[in-house]
């Protein structure tokens, strides 16, 4: 993992240290740790405990895991929250607010029976707290601000102290001027660890949050007082096909852990595989009681995490099942031309505008394999390609790569599933022609996530939608 290092606060930084409550018999920091930063938005490979008890780590897609340092008994982490840019896709960047030098901010890894100390630094134009969402803490540590603590303001460094009390899945976001400082993007995830290395552990366990941001086409920063008509879906602060895939071996047990941030529901749905609800951020769901599922719902504020054995190979869909959800910058103003005839009308438009191209006569399919032109820092609404031509997606989307042979730590993107001779839906010709199948590949290639698309300066003012 490769970082950039920031400079340690000197004597004037511990000067601002203040306590954001207190743990009986702590031991006071000799000096606050440096805040190691990413901006790649490439997954970094995860980060395996070197010391202290053994545990699975997490694979953040398109993020990271936040290294710590041990200070006597406590473990010692420091979260810099400053303005970011973070890339959605290539061809798309937001101007954001996060933690150092990402959003989401990188994923907290402890085990269950750990003393931490989170230090936190402010660098953002306004006040701000942390909230350690669904943590059993004291309620001086609980980041509320002007209930629980001071706000941290601009230039301050807080420390939060306390024991984990018990492992699960949860997340950390502020809670002050949250309307805005959420909308922005700040937000990150944490993982608590059972004591138990055996508990309940997998091979590959994946985190994501889902936030949403409207983000006008040509624009860079998200409209943070939007409250229901958001026109990127994001995991990870990235929308297909900008998204990590799920690199699994066959014969893997893997989880897949997610939290909703967002101002709506995500009905989380996987082709291919059933799995069982193993935990919520309430805790663990008892072995005896997880329930079988294909999709499951996760509400404003939740987090849930599902498992399976990885015994189907192949190139396996993840995504939101709310249809909008799956693709970006969807304008709801659109109009339904569906089986209205265009031709007099694309005469009369192409007097003015000579490239003029009706749409949506049949659908809005032609949308995911033409290139049309875009304002600058904007993407189509649906986008990328896998070998058998437009995958006609975007937002929340993602592909669960299962494959035999893998290492046990390779993350690596297999390219695309090689289908066994007559596994591929083909085209009925007749009897006479039922020995004729698809070839196992066709269509456009792909190597990975990626956009097809051409960006142009726009000519005037454009629409919130791109058709």
């Amino acid at each position: 993992m490769t970082f950039s290092r920031r400079n340690f606060l000197g004597a004037s930084g511990a000067a601002a240290l203040i306590g954001a409550g207190t743990v009986s018999g702590r031991v006071q920091a000799a000096s606050i740790p440096e805040a190691p930063t990413m901006t790649s938005p490439a997954m970094q490979p995860p980060l395996v405990p070197t010391t202290g008890p053994d545990y699975q780590p997490v694979a953040t897609l398109n993020g990271w895991t936040l290294p710590w340092r041990m200070n006597g008994d406590w473990k010692e982490f420091h979260l810099v929250a400053e303005p970011v840019v973070r890339e959605f896709a290539p061809g798309m960047v937001a101007h954001l607010w996060g933690y150092n030098g990402q959003s989401p901010g990188p994923t907290i890894e402890v085990v269950e029976g750990d003393k931490v100390r989170i230090f936190v630094t402010n660098k953002l134009p306004e006040h701000t707290t942390i909230h350690w969402h669904g943590m059993l803490l004291p309620n001086g540590m609980d980041g509320v601000g002007g209930l629980t603590q001071p706000q941290i303001k601009p230039g301050q460094t807080f420390v939060y102290e306390y024991e984990i009390r018990k492992s699960g899945t949860f997340m950390y976001h502020p809670h002050a001027d949250e309307m805005v400082q959420m909308a922005m993007g700040m937000m990150g995830f944490l993982v608590a660890h059972p004591k138990d290395p055996a508990f309940r552990r997998v091979d590959r366990d994946f985190v994501f949050l889902m936030a949403s941001y409207d983000i006008e086409p040509g624009s860079y920063v998200p409209r943070v007082a939007e409250m229901t008509d958001f026109n990127l879906w994001t995991w990870n602060s990235r929308v297909w096909p900008g998204i990590d895939h799920l690199v699994v071996g066959k014969g893997d047990r893997v989880r897949i852990r997610f939290g909703n941030l967002t101002m709506t529901n995500h009905p989380i749905h996987m082709h291919g595989y059933d799995f069982k609800v193993s935990c919520t951020d309430g805790g663990w769901v008892p072995e005896e009681a997880a329930w079988p599922e294909t999709t499951i719902d996760c509400a404003v504020g939740q987090m849930r995490a599902f498992d399976f054995v990885a015994d189907a190979p192949g190139d396996w869909a993840i995504h939101c099942h709310k249809a909008h959800h799956t693709m970006n910058a969807m304008g709801h103003s659109l109009r339904n031309f569906i089986g209205v005839d265009k031709k007099e009308v694309a005469k009369k438009v192409r007097r003015l505008m000579p490239d003029y191209m009706p749409m949506g006569s049949a659908g809005m399919a032609d949308m995911g394999e033409m290139e049309m032109p875009l304002p600058e820092n904007t993407l189509p609404m649906m986008s990328g390609f896998a070998q058998f031509g437009a995958v006609e997606m975007g937002g929340m989307f993602s592909v669960v790569k299962v494959r035999e042979g893998l290492a046990r730590g390779d993350y690596k993107d297999p390219g695309w599933f090689k289908h066994p001779e007559g596994t591929v839906a083909f085209e009925w010709k007749g009897p006479e022609r039922s020995a004729d199948r698809a070839p196992a590949s066709a269509g456009k290639p792909a190597a990975g996530p990626a956009v097809d698309v051409k960006v142009v300066k726009p000519r005037g003012r454009s629409g919130h939608h791109n058709h």
